[in-house]
Parts: C-alpha cells; sequence; structure tokens
C-alpha cells in the first residue's frame, strides 16, 4: 500500500499506492511539521461497523504501518444513551478480523472525562465557555441563518465564577436533564454554523457502560474527538469528508487550550450500489423485520459480510483497488464480489452440491455397490490434494441439467442424449418417470463403465460435464442464496410518496434444500467451499451436524451483469 509493503494474505498484492493523504503525510515528515505518523480508527460504540468502516481502518492502519508508525483502536464513547458492551465487543472483532493490530493500545474516549472536564474549566476560567440555560429547540432557533447571524445567549455574559459553580453542579447531577448546557464562546456570525457557540457538554441522567453512573454530564463529540487525538498523540487525524466543515472547531479548541495539534485530513466516504451505508437505516431494516439481525447476509456490516463467507482478504484487496480520494462516489458492489471471486477461486476447496435435486437412477450399476472416486480438491492449489467422493448407482443432478423437449442449444441430460457425470462417467437417458400430475420425479438412464474419470475409449465425445452427489451418502442441507437487497443501484430512486424501503428486493433472500457432497458434512460454521458450477458458499452460524445451512456468498459470475446487459440489448 506504498513505499512499504503492508502485511495480508498469501497472495495478496503488493505494490507502489500514493494518493493525497500519503503525499501530505511525507511532505509533514519531509518539512519537520511531525516526526513519526500515529494513525486511529475512532468508532462510536452505538453500531455495527459495514464496509465504509473497512475503507477507514485500512487508510488509517495502512499509513501506520506503511510509515513504520503507530495505530490506535479508541472508541468515541461519549453518549451513554445510545452506547453499548455488545457493539464495543463486535467493532473489537471486526476490526481485529479484516486484519488491523492496534498492539496494546485499545482506548477509550470515557478514560479522558475528567481531562476533559478540566480542560473545560480552563475555558471558563478564560471567558471562551458559559453556561447555557436555553433549551435545545431554543438554542436552535436563535441560531441564524445562512444570511443573517445568529443571536447571543442572555447567558453568554456570566462571570466565570458563576459558569464555574453551575458546571460543578451540573456534573454532580443537581439538575435534569435538558436544562443547562456548556457552550463554547466564538462567534455568533461566523459563516460555518458550527462556529457559533457550540454546545461542549449536556446533562444525561444515564450511566455509563465504562463509568457507571459517576457522569452526569457527558462532553459533545465535536469538543471531545479532537482532544483525545491530542491526549493520544495522533499525527494524523483521517476522518471522512463530512468532517471538513467541522475542522475549524477542532482547531479552535486545541488552539485555545494551548495543547499538541494533530493534523487534520479528509477522505471519501465510501458507497456502494445496491445497498444502503447509513447505521440509522440499518435499524429501520432490522426493527422492521426487513433483514435478520445486523449480522444478515445481506447487509454491508461486517459481521454480515463474515457471515456471508467474504474473506478479509478480499475486502483489503477491495479498499486497495478503490483508493483514496477527496470526493464521494459510488462503487458498483460487482467490485467487491470480483475481489471475493478471486480470493475463494485461490483458496476455497471444490466439493459437489444439487440444489433442486432431480434423481437419477443408473438402471445397469451393480445394485448397493458405491465406489470411491478420487477427485482434486482445489486445481487452483495443488498443495490442496485430493478427496474421496462415493459415486453410487442412485444420484441427484440438479432438475435444471434436464429438458425433456430441449431447446436450441441445449447441450445437457436430455431423452437419448449421453453425457459426462464430473470426475465419474458417461450416463444416457433411458426413460422418464413422472407422477400423477406430470411432474417429473425420476430419470433413468445407463452408465459407460468404460469411461470413468475420462474419455470413452472408442473416442465418442459428449458436449456437457454435469455435477452429482450419490444418493445413499449424500448429506442433506438448506441453503440461502443471497442477492442483492435493493432492486435499483440508488435505494433512494423512488417515485413521490415513496421511500427506499419501496425498493427492496423480493429475491433478495432464497431457502432451497438439497444436498452435498458428504466431505461437508462435518465442517465447522464459517468454512468457506466452491460449489462447482454454482458458486462460492459458507457454513452459517446456525448449522449444525445432520442440519446442515450454507450461506451462498456470491455466484460464479456477476448474473446481475449479464440481466443488464441483456436489457440494454446486449447478448
Amino acid at each position: 500500500m506504498g513505499e512499504a509493503d503492508v502485511a495480508g494474505g498469501a497472495g495478496e498484492r503488493r505494490e507502489t499506492q500514493t494518493d493525497f493523504i500519503r503525499e501530505a503525510i511525507r511532505e509533514d515528515l519531509r518539512n519537520g511539521r511531525f516526526d513519526r505518523v500515529h494513525t486511529r480508527f475512532p468508532p462510536e460504540p452505538n453500531a455495527y461497523l459495514h464496509i465504509g468502516h473497512a475503507k477507514a481502518v485500512w487508510i488509517d492502519y495502512g499509513i501506520a504501518l506503511e510509515f513504520g508508525g503507530k495505530f490506535n483502536l479508541r472508541f468515541d464513547d461519549t453518549n451513554p444513551v445510545r452506547e453499548d458492551q455488545e457493539f464495543v465487543d463486535a467493532i473489537i472483532e471486526d476490526v481485529r478480523w479484516i486484519g488491523a493490530d492496534w498492539e496494546d493500545r485499545l482506548l477509550f474516549a470515557s478514560d479522558y472525562f475528567d481531562q476533559m472536564y478540566e480542560w473545560a474549566c480552563d475555558l471558563i476560567r478564560k471567558g471562551k465557555a458559559y453556561v447555557c440555560d436555553l433549551t435545545a429547540d431554543e438554542v436552535s432557533a436563535t441560531r441564524g441563518s445562512l444570511t443573517a447571524p445568529g443571536q447571543e445567549s442572555p447567558y453568554r455574559d456570566r462571570t466565570p465564577e458563576e459558569n464555574l459553580d453551575l458546571f460543578a453542579r451540573m456534573r454532580a447531577g443537581e439538575f435534569p436533564d435538558g436544562t443547562r448546557t456548556l457552550r463554547a464562546k466564538i462567534d455568533m456570525a461566523s459563516p460555518n454554523f458550527l462556529l457559533r457557540d457550540p454546545v461542549m457538554y449536556r446533562i444525561l441522567h444515564s450511566d455509563h457502560h465504562r463509568q457507571g453512573d459517576k457522569w452526569r454530564l457527558y462532553p459533545m463529540y465535536d469538543w471531545a474527538h479532537g482532544l483525545e487525538d491530542s491526549i493520544e498523540g495522533v499525527t494524523h487525524s483521517l476522518c471522512s469528508q463530512e468532517y471538513e466543515i467541522h475542522r475549524p472547531l477542532y482547531d479552535w479548541f486545541l488552539d485555545e487550550l494551548g495543547v499538541y495539534h494533530p493534523r487534520q485530513i479528509e477522505f471519501a466516504r465510501l458507497n456502494l450500489y445496491y445497498t444502503v451505508m447509513s447505521k440509522r437505516r440499518f435499524i429501520e431494516l432490522v426493527n422492521g423485520g426487513h433483514v435478520n439481525g445486523y449480522d444478515d447476509p445481506r447487509l454491508p456490516t461486517l459481521a454480515g459480510l463474515r457471515r456471508r463467507g467474504f474473506t478479509p482478504e478480499a475486502i483489503r484487496e477491495f479498499c486497495r483497488r478503490i483508493g483514496v480520494a477527496k470526493t464521494d462516489s459510488m462503487v458498483d458492489v460487482a467490485a467487491l464480489e470480483d475481489c471475493v471471486r478471486e480470493d475463494l477461486n485461490r483458496t476455497s476447496p471444490r466439493i459437489m452440491a444439487v440444489l433442486d435435486p432431480l434423481k437419477v437412477v443408473l438402471t445397469n450399476y451393480p445394485a448397493g455397490q458405491v465406489e470411491q472416486l478420487d477427485v482434486i480438491n482445489n486445481p487452483e492449489d495443488p498443495s490442496a490434494g485430493t478427496r474421496k467422493v462415493p459415486f453410487a448407482g442412485e444420484l441427484y443432478i440438479e432438475r435444471d441439467d434436464f429438458r425433456e423437449d430441449p431447446p436450441p442449444k441445449f447441450f445437457r441430460l436430455s431423452p437419448g442424449r449421453e453425457v459426462r457425470l464430473r470426475n465419474g462417467y458417461f450416463i444416457r437417458c433411458e426413460e422418464v418417470v413422472k407422477d400423477a400430475d406430470g411432474g417429473i420425479v425420476e430419470l433413468r438412464c445407463t452408465y459407460d463403465p468404460a469411461t470413468r474419470g475420462g474419455d470413452a475409449p472408442d473416442g465418442r465425445k459428449v458436449k456437457a460435464t454435469l455435477h452429482w452427489v450419490a444418493a445413499p451418502t449424500a448429506a442433506p442441507m438448506e441453503a440461502r442464496l443471497y442477492d442483492h437487497l435493493f432492486v435499483k443501484p440508488d435505494p433512494d430512486d423512488v417515485e413521490p410518496g415513496q421511500t427506499y424501503l419501496d425498493n427492496l428486493n423480493p429475491e433478495s433472500l432464497k431457502v432451497v434444500r438439497g444436498f452435498v457432497e458428504p466431505s461437508a458434512a462435518e465442517a465447522q460454521p464459517g468454512t468457506r467451499y466452491q460449489f462447482e458450477r454454482l458458486g462460492y458458499f459458507c457454513i452459517d452460524k446456525e448449522s449444525a451436524p445432520g442440519a446442515l445451512v450454507f450461506n451462498r456468498t456470491v455466484t460464479l459470475r456477476d448474473a446481475w451483469a449479464r440481466i443488464e446487459k441483456a436489457a440494454k440489448g446486449g447478448k
């Protein structure tokens, strides 16, 4: 990811990368502004991380690693109403999973509350902060507009002594929620609304997940954030573009306090087609029953992607490919899917599974015989070796691999036609068995014992090779076939009166029941496979021996791209 190699999984690309952030850091080191590099990833523990956070982590951590610096994982836990230890634990798991190492620097803003309080008192003594009795609505009403300055609070000129007394009583819990705030005294006519006497502290009679009932007032994010970076000695505070307008406020606080001053640099957020990247919308989707929890494999949360079978190596490669920009843009989710296909193609063992089973009986196969075929586990990785796959006279194939009346260019199985069973034999369909309603329930076929694992001795050829599983040894399983959560690239592309929820894809999850070869029957949740001809699948956390559940990670190819191309008249 730069002048030095960035550690990653085996087979990951290592090449020089540059961008405006790295160039700024190099310039800072050349001119002596800093003599080291120290970054941090500062999540708020109020939700699960998503793929956009993975990009931020790999900007922060990747740059620290590249420049031989330090990296902190630091929780901005300043709002006890929305935060929970569950989110802390999930974020730690996610950041560790994608490969970032904070060593011994797992930090929390709440551990700095005493220092922040003393700094607030310093600003009060300097006449730069005051206790305000206006309600939140009154503060908003007096903020002014783009063309008019705000109105100064009637409490703006309280003496430092009065402010210090009130501030101490706020800390002690003497006043109800919402009755008083501590505000910075900056400029009610500033063109930057964030500098119009912003709130620094609000009263919250709420216990904190780490501090318990010690505090009854809590710092606002804008007051705390820059101070945290200063306390930790961060050199480069890298954050998403929406915080650019906040930078003058962070600078004001640090300059007025006269404390160590990091440099803030902003970058564009990650936005993906066919999904949403919003904590609020994740909550709406979960609470509305549109998805099954924050780790639903249809969500772009890291927990959801991990459960679906995405690898950290694929996510890191995706972050590398999309790079670092200053302007927000949309990225096609196909780019992420391409990365996971490439990684899983290299690393995933192949097995055979049938998702829509159609029974095949080989009428000339020895009754009761089960033979073991030697099959390569991964043609991309010779070290993966081989496995034994049982073959028997009763098999399952995909129902879609048979047509009683085949259309033109359909080369798979049909009456009188011969095909190859992968790693097995040539078979020919001799008879179609139907139920009383005319539905096909069984195919009766013959096999050629001279074609095991290869071509026919007489040189005859077949045009199709089918995957299969042996019925006597096949393990029953449930497969969850996931697709895009929304039918439109931009979920907010709606008609008047609609919301993004009207663009939910009703086919985003399809559950089927089929069979898989027995080699996967005892595999643990999280194990990834390529189901030959079908796609990449991962064993779900709800799976158990005898009740296998697989999640489809991604198809073998981008089916949506083909659909869109066909819709535009392509072939």
